[in-house]
């Protein structure tokens, strides 16, 4: 194990990527954990910046897609989580209960911190909703949700509290439904794949790991170089016991009443960011895409006592900040302090001003994406800028895909699953159902392999061999095999 210094990441990714993921949390200043509540962080500046632009995306999506926002109470009614039994049953073990008030003096009825809002947002849908007209219903809300974790705990990957977006629409019909499911892995590829840069493969979960209360559940998979997936935004038909549990129904055209068909789409934007500090991070650090960089742009004056160097400083940044955020480190660390300070938290673009570019009237410009140094004519520099802009999420997003691509592997028998996973990889199979009878093979790979059936590839199509792997009856599904957290 590496001696540890005061600056710098001591871990590499690929040999010990649980403490690297620590040490860049702790290091790079994205969560302090010593907040005295099991299972909750502070949420740091760097990290809070970079999660704001991040919403800013995904609610920009949601809303040009139809979706207005709302403000949901935190509190949840003990009856309105009862409605549902499949839905309460699932989540009863991970709810936070308030009790009492004052002086411990008990309330009438227990209220549950929202483990998710379901049952909040369709109360109000029986009041809102009153004609086919009124459909598609589309809502979302930004919000922290509770969730009683019991397993060992990780900064923004699992944690008692966590940021989210949470989106709930009602349709006239199953059809119509599906087409929300449909939009709502087109949002996550829009944003998480294409802004964010992150590879998954969304996946149709088995009939045994749907989500409680959900007819169908979708969800995409995000990979972890430890070989892990990372579930990340999730879509879901519900069952129709939730629209009547909660008498959500419209009259239609032809005069009658009908449930409402409900979708539901859930983004854990501190979930999200884990993912991006994990897939673009390196042995230095962060890398961050353009557009969620909490700062984009770093001025490192090589003299700050130098007033040339100043007032160059200074006028960049005036022009810069015009269309990227920027900041002048004029701390008095020596510059190199500052060059790996700012390579580890990630900032896509350094420049550094000397005497001597002042004299060649040229900048360095510092890419982090590249970690490569380049030399630009000073009357260049924000066109320069503006180009490198345009290419740092591309970068990133390929290099990403390129080795998540890489790590998934056909298998034919337990052992090859077994090869695979051990090798950081995701293993595609022959597999008989993704419905209950198939659960039996499920369990022998977790036991065999300690890895878990993640689903079927939505609407792949693949050729199946004719017997399932595992029970030697006929194959009926391609399956993909993976560990998980």
């Amino acid at each position: 194990m590496p001696k540890k210094s005061k600056e710098g990441i001591t871990f590499k990714k690929e040999e010990n990527f649980s403490e690297w993921y620590s040490e860049v949390v702790q290091k790079a200043e994205l969560a302090d954990l010593r907040y005295d509540v099991k299972g909750f962080l502070v949420f740091q500046p760097w990290a809070v910046l970079s999660m704001e632009k991040m919403f800013y995306y995904l609610e920009k999506v949601l809303q040009e897609k139809g979706h207005n926002p709302y403000w949901f109470p935190t509190l949840i009614p003990e009856k309105n989580l009862k409605k549902e039994s499949s839905h309460i049953g699932g989540f009863t073990p991970e709810v936070f209960w308030v009790t009492s008030h004052g002086k411990d003096e008990p309330i009438e009825e227990k209220l549950a911190l929202r483990p998710t809002s379901e049952t909040g947002f369709y109360h109000m849908f029986s009041y809102w909703i009153r004609s086919y007209k009124d459909l598609p219903f589309k809502t979302y809300q930004r919000a922290n949700v509770f969730r009683y974790e019991t397993k060992a705990t990780r900064p923004f990957l699992r944690s008692r509290e966590f940021q989210w977006i949470e989106a709930h629409c009602a349709h006239e019909s199953e059809e119509k439904a599906m087409l929300q499911v449909r939009e709502d892995m087109k949002t996550t590829k829009e944003v998480l794949h294409d802004i964010f840069g992150l590879p998954f493969i969304f996946f149709e979960r088995p009939s045994w790991d749907k989500f409680p209360g959900a007819l169908r559940t979708f969800a995409a998979d995000v990979l972890n170089p430890d070989g892990k997936v990372v579930q990340q935004p999730s879509t879901h038909l519900l069952k129709q016991e939730f629209a009547k549990a909660f008498d959500v129904k419209f009259k239609d055209k032809d005069g009658t009443d009908k449930y409402a068909f409900i979708t539901c789409y859930g983004p854990a934007v501190s979930r999200i960011f884990a993912s991006v500090v994990i897939v673009h991070g390196d042995d230095k650090g962060l890398k961050f895409p353009w557009e969620i960089a909490p700062v984009q742009v770093v001025i490192v004056p090589i003299d700050t006592e130098n007033e040339k160097i100043k007032k160059t400083a200074k006028n960049l940044k005036e022009q810069i900040e015009k269309f990227a955020s920027i900041k002048i480190d004029d701390s008095e660390k020596r510059p190199g302090e500052k060059f790996n300070y700012w390579e580890m938290k990630g900032v896509p673009i350094r420049i550094d001003i000397g005497e001597k570019d002042l004299k060649n009237k040229k900048l360095t410009l510092f890419r982090r994406d590249l970690d490569k140094k380049i030399v630009v004519n000073e009357s260049k520099v924000l066109n320069e800028i503006k180009k490198i802009a345009e290419e740092t999420t591309e970068n990133l997003r390929k290099k990403a895909d390129k080795l998540f691509n890489n790590r998934i592997r056909d298998a034919k028998n337990i052992s090859e699953i077994k090869k695979v996973i051990n090798d950081g990889g995701i293993a595609r199979i022959s597999f008989c159902s993704v419905e209950k009878q198939g659960e039996k093979c499920a369990e022998a790979i977790e036991k065999q392999a300690n890895a878990q059936v993640r689903g079927t590839r939505f609407e792949e199509k693949s050729e199946v061999s004719e017997k399932c792997i595992v029970c030697g009856t006929k194959a009926n599904h391609v399956v993909y095999i993976a560990r998980a957290y």
